[in-house]
């Protein structure tokens, strides 16, 4: 059965079959609404039931409470209709500016970043088109249908490669294969672009870029792209990591200092040992943040990271720091199947 789902407060319509979630069938109707994971971890994608029933489907407690749900609010990327729907969804772009492509890639270059982390350099095909916005992310298909997804770590450019940084993942099917076995010329099926994290080209107000982990990749993307558009905003990048080794491109990080006017970076080291030799910031990386920052009323803030990260950040510069709710853009790995970030 189909029901008819209308946003608010734009208008927009479209319908949707009671097997399709929410954000499936707005996705396939031209309409991007602001998502993130797509597996109900990350809470990016919260919209409210003015009218009309869900099926609130399959979600992380932490990625909305009770309170939320008994509000209204459900993940789009989870609920699926039971009627006529009227929900409140911000929207982030239209579908049509960055299409969804379902495109076979060539394993151009793999590096080893760290001893966790593999830079895979995927070569898009010349004679097709793939736009996407720096900060987004694609999903490897594997070949039995299950997807993996990863950020697209460098800025929209004419290089035609993807850029990724593949954590290796203890007992992960793919990312063990990544590293044990994947060779350069390999043939990869990617589809995306997939999320609504990435730059606000058209924003005028200081950035914070808070990023634990590989958490740092797609936040490389963006700023590279931001030194390629000549941003003017100041924009400080906190990178996270347990040891000094966690931040495997610490050089490039500190060589955009002198690139883009106006960019810091603020490393910041938590399980750090005597033997690291290291002299820089210590701790978790969003207290790093409230550290620095008194008031983050008129700021804009990119996390991403482990979930916890997101969440402990989100709550803490919200409430302890007057950030406000639609400048906090997330992006949270996650490992669940059968979608998961490696």
């Amino acid at each position: 059965m189909s029901y008819r789902i209308q946003l608010q407060p734009g208008g927009q319509t479209f319908t949707a079959g009671d097997d399709h979630t929410v954000l499936d069938a707005a996705l396939d109707a031209g309409l991007v609404p602001l998502y993130g994971c797509r597996t109900g971890v990350c809470g990016a994608c919260k919209g409210k039931v003015v009218q009309g029933q869900v099926d609130l489907g399959a979600y992380a407690e932490h990625a909305l409470s009770a309170a939320e749900r008994d509000a209204g609010q459900v993940l789009i990327c989870c609920a699926r209709p039971r009627s006529d729907l009227v929900l409140e969804v911000a929207l982030a772009a239209q579908a049509t500016d960055t299409p969804v492509r379902t495109l076979p890639c060539r394993v151009h270059r793999l590096e080893r970043l760290a001893e966790d982390v593999m830079r895979v350099d995927l070569q898009l095909p010349a004679a097709e088109s793939f736009t996407f916005r720096a900060g987004q992310y694609i999903d490897i298909v594997l070949a039995d249908g299950q997807h993996r997804s990863f950020s697209i770590a460098n800025a929209p450019g004419e290089t035609g490669c993807l850029e990724l940084h593949v954590r290796r993942i203890p007992g992960g099917y793919f990312t063990g294969h990544v590293f044990d076995t994947m060779k350069v010329r390999d043939i990869l099926r990617i589809e995306g672009p997939h999320g609504s994290f990435y730059l606000r080209e058209d924003g005028n107000r200081p950035v914070v870029l808070l990023g634990g982990g590989t958490g740092f990749a797609p936040l490389k993307g963006i700023i590279e792209r931001a030194i390629h558009i000549g941003f003017k905003p100041p924009i400080a990048l906190y990178w996270g990591a347990r040891t000094p080794a966690g931040l495997y491109l610490h050089e490039t990080a500190q060589s955009w200092q002198s690139m883009l006017p106006g960019f810091r970076y603020i490393p910041v080291v938590s399980n750090a040992r005597p033997e690291d030799g290291w002299t820089g910031r210590r701790g978790l990386v969003h207290e790093a943040v409230l550290t620095d920052f008194a008031d983050l009323s008129q700021v804009d803030v990119y996390a991403c990271g482990a979930p916890p990260m997101i969440e402990t950040a989100r709550d803490s510069f919200t409430r302890e720091r007057g950030l406000a709710a639609g400048a906090f853009h997330a992006d949270a790995f996650t490992f669940a199947v059968p979608i998961a970030k490696d």
